[in-house]
């Protein structure tokens, strides 16, 4: 059972449409008293434009993507958990926790250097410094030190941006999975190749010749 009632203004038309067969929940509700799944939808309308009516199941399906990404924006992995995909969270945390522990590492040893650098550089001009050479780099000479400093410090701000993008993936795999949530990808699509035998015409004879048939089905 559906009702339908409209207001008129001058530029603007308010539509008001009560799916009484597909309530949602989640859909926002106008303060106006009407049955829970009613849907109010406010477009403009031109005679060669008719305004637009959706009824609340629509429209909670239009409104799950961006939901989707703002939740896995606020917590990693909770958009998936919403869309039914929570075998996915694993892999994002795995992901985030493993650039975090790289980036510790890469850090530690680079402050490390950066600081037997900077004793060294004290003592060789007499600069009080209470500090103490690392004897973990005494065979290394300040090229050496140099040049780990610089590959640490590169890989440390590598994992940044490792970790930026397995967040950023987060983001866009909950809107994409929220967005495409009633795809049909059941065994009927697919796409299938199999032998055949096709009649090829033949001095007014049909001639059977084998040949490959390949099919899509969507």
């Amino acid at each position: 059972m559906a009702l339908t009632g409209s207001v008129f203004s001058q530029t603007d038309t308010v539509v008001i449409k009560v799916d009484s067969a597909m309530a949602n929940p989640d859909s926002r509700q106008p303060k106006t008293v009407v049955p829970k799944d009613t849907v109010v939808r406010v477009t403009g309308e031109t005679p060669d434009k008719p305004a637009v009516v959706k009824d609340s199941a629509r429209l909670a399906i239009e409104r799950m993507p961006g939901q989707a990404a703002r939740r896995s924006a606020i917590v990693p992995g909770l958009g998936q958990i919403k869309n039914g995909r929570w075998w996915k969270v694993p892999f994002i945390y795995g992901g985030l926790v493993g650039t975090a522990l790289v980036f510790e590492f890469n850090q530690r040893y680079y402050r490390d250097i950066l600081t037997e650098l900077q004793v060294r550089y004290n003592q060789s001009r007499d600069i009080p410094d209470d500090r103490e050479l690392n004897p973990e780099y005494t065979r290394l000479d300040e090229t050496a030190l140099l040049s780990g400093r610089d590959f640490y410090r590169r890989n440390r701000d590598l994992s940044v941006l490792v970790g930026l993008g397995v967040y950023a993936i987060n983001i866009i795999d909950a809107y994409v999975d929220a967005k495409f949530f009633r795809w049909d990808v059941s065994d009927e699509l697919s796409f299938r190749v199999k032998p055949s035998l096709q009649s090829l015409p033949t001095h007014a004879s049909l001639v059977p010749v084998p040949g490959i048939k390949i099919s899509l089905a969507l």
